[in-house]
Formats: structure tokens, C-alpha cells, sequence
């Protein structure tokens, strides 16, 4: 019965107690300490990684689950322009596996290699999709971006800060470079600084010429200058260093179509066979040496396909 008492005197005393006023006191000056300590770049971080996480839908966790490297390929396909996301890419990649299965299988292949090639191609094939749309986007952006450097440049002889000459590009200049600009000026709205918005752009298209000009900017701002001179003089170089492009493009053409044709002929040859008189060609699932020659083969021409990939290849 003591025990009890105590116990009941305990609790009565604990609830009419109420909070220290001193701890709370101390509470709301951490918290606000820690609001105010934290910069506008990491609330907006914050922020924008709360929009994205409130955009992601199940498919997208499955896809975040089965396919490898979820955040490189998030930003992958950032790249493209494009409103794709993960689960539609893992639907995307989900579907043509499936029918390229299927297909394989009715062809009476054996059901662990048309497994196989079915998982090859519902990885290879979105890949390679993604990554030819992300090529021709940073083609738009780097085709028009000099004309872009050029308004900045007019845009800051006429007396604009450089935030305002951004926003105006963004509005005038039209395809990828007005989309990225747009994008950098909301950024800076937001509460991020230009330097690290024009690096998170920098960082995402992965051209050189955007770094070129975002090294420009970081050096002005440090050293000072003709800020307009030094990006006319950019321009000008970004114009040179596009059309040695396009003459190395026109000079290795030839190279490039004979290493496409050589490469691709003995494939064409097979399926063509294969499609005229199947019996033929089943060898090459079913006889072991035959698969053995067939694996041989296949390692010797992408050998050879490699090593003609990068003599025509050129970097500038």
C-alpha cells in the first residue's frame, strides 16, 4: 500500500509539473540556432529533394530496387529533356525484355539464352535510347549556346547585372539553352547562389564548353575584368572549337561508315539465314562446339570493333 501511494503521489506530482521553462527556453534556441545557421543552398537542396521525393510513385521504387545505379540513371535521364522517370524507364526496359523473350522462345530458342538476350536487351536497348537522346540535346545546346553567350554579352554592355542577362536568355533563346538558363534562374530564386546553380548545370550536362563558361564566371568574379570582353572572346573560341568539329566529323565519315559496315555485316548474314532456312542456323544452339565458335567469334569482332571505335574516335 505504501508503494502504491508513492507511486500515485509520483505521478500526480509529474503531471502538474508541466515542462521545465528553462528547457523549453533552451529548445527553442537550438531550434531556432539550427534554422538560422543552415544557408538558403542547403534549405533549397532540402526543398527540391522534397519535391522530387513527393513525385516518386511505386513503379519508381521498384525501379529504384531492380536497376543498377538508380541516381546515376535518374540524372541520366535529367539529361534528356525529357519528363521520364525511373518507372517509366523500368517499364520501358520491363516490356521490351518480355516481347524479345517471347519471341525468341517461339522461335523454339532454348528458354535460358532467349532469357538472356531478352535481359540484354531490355537494358541495352533504353541505355542506348537514353543515351542517344541525351547526345542530341547537348548537340541543340552546344549548336546554340554561342548565340547565348553572345545576348549575355550584349546584355551586359547595355548595363544589366548578369542574373537579369540570364533570365533574358532564358526567355529569348529557344530549345535546350533557354530550358537550362530558365533553370538556373529559378534556382537562383529559390535562394542558391549562381555559382552553385551554374555548377549543378554544369555537372548535369556534362559538356565542356558549359564548364569553359562556368570558370570564366568563377575567375571574373575573383579577379575582376571586362566581364563582356572576356565571354565575347569565349564565344569566338567556343565557335572555332565547333566548326574543328564538324571538319573532323567530315574528314573520318568514311572511316566511320566502313567500321559501321564491317561490324554489322556478319549479323546481317546470320539473321538473313536464319530467316530463310532456319535448320540451318539451329546448329548454333544446340551443338557445343558450334556455341564455342560462336563465342569465339563474337570476342574476336569486339575486339575488332572496339580498336576501329577508337581509331576514328577523335577528342578535341
Amino acid at each position: 500500500m505504501a508503494f502504491s501511494g508513492c507511486v500515485s503521489l509520483g505521478l500526480i506530482l509529474l503531471a502538474f509539473s508541466g515542462p521545465s521553462a528553462g528547457k523549453a527556453k533552451s529548445r527553442r534556441m537550438e531550434s531556432l540556432k539550427s534554422r538560422h545557421s543552415e544557408t538558403g543552398d542547403i534549405l533549397a537542396q532540402a526543398q527540391m529533394r522534397r519535391v522530387l521525393t513527393m513525385r516518386d510513385t511505386k513503379m519508381d521504387g521498384y525501379a529504384t530496387r531492380f536497376l543498377p545505379k538508380p541516381e546515376m540513371l535518374r540524372v541520366r535521364l535529367s539529361q534528356t529533356g525529357k519528363n521520364w522517370t525511373l518507372g517509366k524507364y523500368f517499364m520501358f526496359c520491363l516490356g521490351i525484355g518480355l516481347v524479345i523473350t517471347l519471341l525468341l522462345a517461339l522461335k523454339h530458342v532454348p528458354l535460358i539464352i532467349a532469357l538472356l538476350v531478352g535481359i540484354a536487351a531490355g537494358l541495352g536497348i533504353p541505355h542506348k535510347v537514353v543515351g542517344f537522346m541525351i547526345k542530341r540535346r547537348v548537340g541543340q545546346f552546344t549548336a546554340k549556346f554561342p548565340d547565348a553567350i553572345e545576348l549575355l554579352v550584349r546584355g551586359l554592355r547595355s548595363g544589366l547585372p548578369i542574373t537579369e542577362t540570364m533570365g533574358v536568355v532564358g526567355a529569348e533563346v529557344p530549345g535546350p539553352v533557354g530550358v537550362e538558363f530558365r533553370l538556373i534562374n529559378d534556382r537562383i530564386k529559390i535562394g542558391r547562389t549562381m555559382e552553385a546553380s551554374l555548377q549543378d548545370t554544369a555537372d548535369r550536362l556534362g559538356t565542356p564548353e558549359f564548364q569553359f563558361f562556368v570558370i570564366t564566371l568563377a575567375i571574373q568574379r575573383e579577379t575582376g575584368g571586362n566581364l563582356a570582353e572576356t565571354l565575347a572572346n569565349l564565344a569566338d573560341v567556343l565557335r572555332k572549337r565547333s566548326q574543328m568539329k564538324l571538319k573532323i566529323k567530315a574528314m573520318s565519315s568514311e572511316s566511320k561508315a566502313s567500321a559501321y559496315i564491317v561490324g554489322s555485316l556478319p549479323f546481317f548474314v546470320f539473321v538473313t539465314v536464319w530467316v530463310m532456312n532456319p535448320s540451318y542456323m539451329t546448329g548454333f544452339f544446340h551443338e557445343t562446339r558450334l556455341e564455342i565458335a560462336g563465342a569465339l567469334g563474337l570476342t574476336w569482332m569486339g575486339i575488332g570493333a572496339f580498336i576501329m571505335a577508337k581509331m576514328v574516335s577523335f577528342e578535341i
